[in-house]
């Protein structure tokens, strides 16, 4: 009996053993995420009055739900182009103006997960808002999807500007009744961004740059986001009002996907 006992116990360990040498460990399990290159920075290291709204953390975005690779609310990019941003910053802040951030690097997995979602064409839960007159089928050929994106190079960033002192924006209910984002500000969405004429990510041709449409007010605020940004080496995307990027790129072939987290990051910021 004590000898069929012991080699019991000789079994049960030698199991225990296989199973710890073949299960991921925790720590093992973390160290599989890539890491950011030296000279990628928290932009709150370099400029803590940017105000950040990361949407692709929070389910208020076009896909309806927080997006793979977001695990921190906290704006990443190079350096030289969270340099720039701060130099810009200083001289809105002259005017009255704050930069906010609704997103800065973006990883590769994050892209897929869009790219997931638009081929999806059963999947419209926040259509209302995002893209009310675009038909999903065309969202590839349209180019509001893409397999890839210039934001998983480090240098790219989605901005517009608060007017000070800024107004707190309420955080956004999942199921809530949906607005066009190209609705009147009063009705959209309350963000509290100044009026650019079309809310953050609007699929839809009123997000132009420089659409003919939008005039007045709205024109004047995205010729003074254009404006104090390209004076610092930054060039918007014209398709959309709040996208810029930062030349010359540091990565300008490079797609990264560490994820969104100050973990990611190589050195203390």
């Amino acid at each position: 009996m004590t000898r069929l006992t012991t080699v019991a116990r000789a079994l049960l360990a030698a199991f225990a053993a296989l199973l710890a040498s073949t299960a991921p460990t925790a720590t093992a399990r973390a160290g599989t995420d890539p890491k950011a290159p030296g000279d990628f920075v928290a932009l709150r290291s370099v400029d803590p009055t940017i105000i950040q709204e990361m949407r692709y953390v929070t389910p208020h975005n076009f896909v309806g739900e927080r997006i793979d690779g977001y695990r921190q609310p906290v704006c990443i990019l190079t350096r030289p182009a969270a340099e720039a941003l701060h130099k810009a910053q200083r001289k809105l802040l002259r005017q009255g103006y704050t930069h906010k951030v609704y997103d800065c690097y973006r990883p590769q997995r994050a892209v897929d997960h869009f790219v997931r979602w638009a081929e999806d064409l059963d999947d419209e839960a926040m259509k209302g808002e995002f893209y009310p007159n675009v038909d999903k089928t065309r969202l590839f050929a349209d180019g509001y999807i893409a397999a890839k994106s210039g934001h998983s190079r480090g240098s790219t960033l989605d901005v517009t500007l608060v007017r000070l002192p800024a107004k707190p924006t309420r955080p956004y209910r999942p199921g809530e009744p949906l607005v066009p984002c190209f609705a009147p500000q009063g009705e959209r969405f309350p963000d509290n961004s100044v009026d650019m004429g079309t809310g953050f990510d609007c699929f839809d041709t009123l997000s132009h740059t420089l659409d003919p449409r939008i005039q007045g007010r709205q024109r004047h605020n995205r010729l003074l986001l254009k404006s104090t940004l390209e004076g610092l080496g930054f060039v918007n995307l014209a398709e959309e009002w709040w996208h810029y990027t930062f030349k010359p790129e540091t990565y300008p072939d490079t797609y990264f996907d560490f994820p969104v987290s100050r973990k990611s990051l190589t050195s203390a910021h």
